[in-house]
């Protein structure tokens, strides 16, 4: 059986596998690497987007997507029923946790105005004005997945509260339903969001969702841009009575007329929060363990429900 992967670096990565598999690197959409006969496992590229999705009408043996993203959104609902959909699952959780954790000191301590005033060779400590600090801060973690219990793990020894959220809920182990956010969102100093991206949490940061944020509270998503409503976060934020830090957008890229841009109060990184040299390696080592599970005809593992 043959299995395509977008990186010549994953030929070494994947491990021992069985003899009777075959490893072909697909790197351009336009230049097959061979026959399309005989492709049982796919890894498309990272973040691929729809259109990638496209080639699945192309492969009529193909068995398996294994995606290297955390988020299937592209591909759930578009997948053929004989075509079992898996994610990246644990691949990423210790890049985006950390991404979080940075992203929430960095806005906190004013790391985004320090920075302007750097390039401005600026001496920017007029009136010694204090920056705020994340010890004793409340935190909310909206996506109690994987990518949420690295986050709560990362953030523990600064001394702050937790409160997690989960799409239900699990009293047994402290997790709140999604249905409670607006209780829970006016008691966060930090709003952090890691959820999928479904049609039940499109648009769920709207206009009610910020509204309920206390004055001086921080909204950190790293989940996708269109868990956010646009226009209510540009008009939130717009009024400076919240700030953000935001690794996703809608759309991306973000247009170089958005108002997110300038504003003082948002920090923006241009979907990395996943992109780090060790991506590859932990990557190849879900994929070449899922080849010799299904090589074996054992049951794989990540794989999409519903979205999820």
């Amino acid at each position: 059986m043959k299995v395509w992967i977008p990186h010549q670096a994953g030929l070494n990565l994947m491990g021992e596998l069985p003899p009777d598999v075959t490893v072909e690197v697909f790197e351009h959409a336009d230049r097959l690497p061979s026959e399309v006969a005989d492709v049982r496992v796919w890894v498309p590229p990272f973040l691929g987007g729809t259109d990638a999705t496209a080639l699945l009408r192309e492969l009529p043996d193909l068995a398996v997507v294994q995606l290297l993203s955390a988020g299937a959104d592209a591909w759930a609902g578009r997948t053929p029923p004989s075509v079992t959909l898996c994610d990246a699952r644990g691949v990423h959780d210790p890049s985006t946790a950390e991404w979080v954790v940075t992203a929430i000191l960095a806005q906190l301590r004013a790391f985004p105005a320090f920075a302007r005033a750097q390039a401005e060779r600026r001496w920017a400590n007029e009136g010694n004005t204090p920056t705020d600090e994340l010890t004793g801060k409340r935190v909310l973690i909206i996506g109690a997945g994987s990518i949420g219990t690295a986050v709560r793990n990362r953030l523990a020894p600064f001394e702050v509260s937790f409160t997690l959220v989960a799409r239900t809920a699990r009293p047994e182990q402290g997790v709140h339903a999604v249905e409670e956010l607006p209780q829970l969102l006016p008691e966060a100093d930090v709003v952090v969001v890691l959820v999928p991206l479904t049609d039940q949490t499109r648009g769920l940061i709207d206009k009610e969702f910020l509204a309920a944020m206390p004055d001086g509270a921080l909204l950190v998503n790293a989940a996708r841009g269109p868990v956010a409503h646009t226009e209510a976060l540009v008009a939130e934020l717009g009024t400076g009575r919240i700030s953000a830090a935001l690794d996703v957008t809608d759309p991306e890229p973000l247009p170089a007329d958005s108002p997110l841009w300038a504003m003082p109060n948002v920090l923006l990184t241009p979907h990395v929060a996943g992109t780090v040299r060790g991506m590859l390696p932990r990557a190849y080592r879900l994929v070449g363990d899922q080849v010799r599970r299904f090589a074996a005809g054992q049951p794989l593992i990540n794989t999409v429900v519903d979205g999820y």
